[in-house]
């Protein structure tokens, strides 16, 4: 499935909707280089899942676990991770196999951890289609 979005408010309000749909136990990968929109989709598709808090990535922490939705939401970036073995000391096993939904930045850096269920998806700009540009493609969804 491919979405071409032309700014912030479409990212957001297309991952808002995937966030409706969401059933436990899913795990979403989100990759996309710097400044790509991964946040804006994190921040939508929590929104879609009912979550009340203030969503914000993760960066330092790794992992934010929000209660208030329909389904836990459990927010990794993994940017900082250095090692795929340090998600262990975060617990992510308890997360991934669970009754909530998983949403991991830059899911690339721990990709052999991942679930074979996985949910890819892919932000990338095109600057020459204009500076709010961005193609979303979903891979793994069941579409």
């Amino acid at each position: 499935m491919i979405f071409e979005s032309e700014s912030d408010d479409m990212t957001y309000e297309f991952a808002r909707g995937l966030g409706e749909k969401a059933v436990p136990g899913q795990v979403y990968a989100l990759n996309g280089e710097l400044g790509a929109g991964k946040t804006v989709f994190a921040k939508g598709f929590a929104e879609g899942l009912g979550v009340t808090e203030r969503v914000n990535s993760p960066t330092y922490t790794i992992l934010h676990s929000y209660l208030s939705g329909r389904l836990p939401f459990h927010h990794f970036d993994v940017y900082r991770i250095a090692e795929p073995e340090e998600m262990e000391e975060i617990g992510y096993e308890d997360c991934f196999y669970s009754e909530g939904v998983s949403l991991v930045e830059w899911a690339d850096e721990i990709r052999e951890l991942l679930p074979e269920s996985t949910v890819f998806v892919n932000i990338t700009k095109a600057p020459g289609k204009g500076a709010g540009y961005r193609r979303i493609e979903i891979e793994n969804i069941g579409d």
